[in-house]
């Protein structure tokens, strides 16, 4: 079976990247030398990788890139260090507040 990694880098300026590839590996080598001037990474390394999900399905691994993406950074934290009980605290706390990386 095919898997979709959702991953999220930590950047050198302290901002997250949140990603989806088929291959983790390859998307990891291509982030760190800089492949795409034009991405968000390029000025921002050296790179660390702190979190990846796999997925069987690409459509689920997009739906949960798109909402990581959408996260403010105390969510984001939270599913890094493991606390995924967390989300739903933060989620009444946070719907107030300015979204950041």
């Amino acid at each position: 079976m095919k898997l979709y990694h959702v991953y999220m880098l930590l950047c050198n300026d302290g901002s997250y990247y949140t990603g989806v590839t088929n291959n983790i590996e390859r998307r990891l080598i291509e982030h760190e030398a800089g492949e795409n001037v034009n991405c968000y990474t390029f000025k921002r390394r050296p790179l660390k990788l702190v979190f990846q999900e796999a997925f069987g399905d690409i459509n689920q691994a997009i739906a949960f890139e798109k909402q990581v993406k959408g996260w403010r950074r105390a969510k984001k934290e939270a599913i890094i260090a493991g606390n995924w009980h967390l989300l739903p605290e933060l989620a009444k706390t946070s719907q107030y507040l300015p979204k950041s990386s």
